[in-house]
C-alpha cells in the first residue's frame, strides 16, 4: 500500500484529496493508498451524528472549526497531537465493509501492542480502548466499494478539546491518549509503526 505523508492539512483539503484518489483507484490511476496526516484543532459531524453534541466551539480560549462530513459515525475531535490514518482501499472483490473497520482497529491494535499498551475493542462502540476509554476512533466512507476516512489515533493530543463534544455520541466514554498511558513515543516513530501493520489491509480474510 502505498503511503502519503503530511505534516499538517486544513481539513477540507484533506477530503478533497482523498476523494481525488477514490476516483484514480476506481478509474486505474493509482493504487491503495494510506495518508497519515494532521489537522488544526477542529470537530467533525458524521452521517449518525448532531449539532446537539458539538457542545462548545471554544475551549480554554482556543477556537474550534466545525464541519459536517460524509463519513459513517457521529461527533470526533481532531487535532495537533493526533495521527489520522486515512486509508483508501480497494473492496470490490471482497465487498464488506464490516471487514475493513475491523482491520482498521487490528492495525491501532497491533501498532499499541508494539509500543506497550495493551488495546482493544469495547462493545459500547466502534474503535479502539484502553481501560474502558477510547484512545481511537474510527469513521469511514465508501464510494463504489473504494474506502475513505479512516481512523484517529490519539498520540498526545489536547485531551480537554473533547470537552466541547459528546465523543462519538457517548458521554460515559472518556478518552485516553498513548502520553497518558507513558509513552513518549513521537507522531514519526508511530507514524512508522502504523505503517508496518498497514498489509492487513491487502490481506484477503484478515
Amino acid at each position: 500500500m502505498r503511503m502519503i505523508h503530511h505534516d499538517r492539512q486544513d481539513y477540507p483539503v484533506s477530503v478533497a484529496e482523498q476523494e481525488a484518489l477514490v476516483d484514480a483507484i476506481l478509474n486505474g490511476d493509482a493504487e491503495p493508498t494510506v495518508i497519515f496526516t494532521e489537522h488544526p484543532p477542529l470537530y467533525t459531524i458524521g452521517t449518525s451524528g448532531s449539532e446537539a453534541d458539538v457542545l462548545s466551539r471554544c475551549i480554554d480560549g482556543e477556537s474550534i472549526a466545525v464541519y459536517a462530513t460524509g463519513r459513517g459515525g457521529e461527533v470526533t475531535y481532531h487535532g495537533p497531537g493526533q495521527l489520522l490514518c486515512y486509508v483508501m482501499a480497494d473492496l470490490r472483490a471482497e465487498q464488506d465493509l464490516h471487514r475493513h473497520v475491523h482491520r482498521l482497529e487490528e492495525a491501532i491494535i497491533r501498532t499499541l501492542a508494539d509500543f506497550g499498551i495493551q488495546a482493544g475493542r469495547d462493545p459500547r462502540g466502534i474503535g479502539v480502548w484502553v481501560g474502558g476509554k477510547k484512545i481511537a476512533a474510527v469513521g469511514v466512507r465508501c464510494r463504489k466499494w473504494i474506502t475513505f476516512h479512516g481512523i484517529a489515533l490519539n498520540i498526545h493530543p489536547n485531551l480537554r478539546h473533547f470537552s466541547g463534544i459528546v465523543p462519538c455520541g457517548m458521554a460515559d466514554a472518556p478518552v485516553t491518549s498513548m502520553q497518558t498511558l507513558g509513552s513518549d513515543a513521537g507522531r514519526d516513530q508511530v507514524e512508522q509503526v502504523v505503517y508496518s501493520h498497514c498489509a492487513i489491509f491487502s490481506s484477503p480474510g484478515a
